[in-house]
């Protein structure tokens, strides 16, 4: 397993020579956010799923700064990202929004179809676009972070129970193998 995802991960320093990433060498190359093993890799896969969430293109940005700070390997945590895309950010916001809504209990805001564009002028749906941003603000960012946590947790666990599993057929081979 380790040698797959060496194969597809970039080595730091091939990184480390690019002349964008030459001002952060002393935080971003630092060998533990480089180093893969059952630690850093279910570390960064938790901060991976966690930081999916985050809207627009802060989440690769979130994902680094959480490296930094818990030591776990990035190139695994940006690519772990990647499970939100255009095609599932949007299921993941709604079961968010339920989450939170469900959590907050009745009375705590309710979805709502997005204003439409009228006649009316850009000002006018702009200011009826951020009311209903706001109006889903309580549930939608409570939901967010409970489904973060959630999915973070779920990641590291699996990705701990798929290591382990893949060491203990690796020491049966290598066992039965001998005899």
């Amino acid at each position: 397993m380790r040698r797959l995802l060496k194969r597809y991960l970039p080595d730091h320093e091939t990184l480390a020579a690019n002349r964008w990433l030459a001002p952060f060498g002393t935080t971003l190359f630092h060998p533990r956010l480089w180093h893969l093993n059952r630690h850093s890799a279910a570390g960064a896969v938790a901060v991976g799923m966690f930081c999916g969430l985050i809207p627009g293109p802060f989440q690769m940005l979130g994902a680094a700064l959480c490296c930094m700070v818990f030591r776990v390997n990035l190139p695994l945590a940006l690519f772990t990202t990647l499970y939100t895309n255009p095609f599932t950010i949007l299921p993941l916001y709604v079961a968010a929004f339920a989450i939170g809504e469900w959590i907050l209990g009745p009375g705590a805001g309710h979805f709502t179809a997005p204003p439409e564009w009228g006649a009316g002028s850009l000002a006018s749906w702009l200011d009826a676009l951020l009311a209903w941003v706001a109006g889903l603000g309580k549930p939608l960012f409570l939901g967010l972070v409970v489904l973060a946590s959630g999915l973070s947790l779920a990641g590291y666990l699996l990705t701990r129970v798929a290591w382990r599993s893949y060491l203990i057929h690796q020491w049966r081979k290598r066992r039965n193998s001998l005899t």
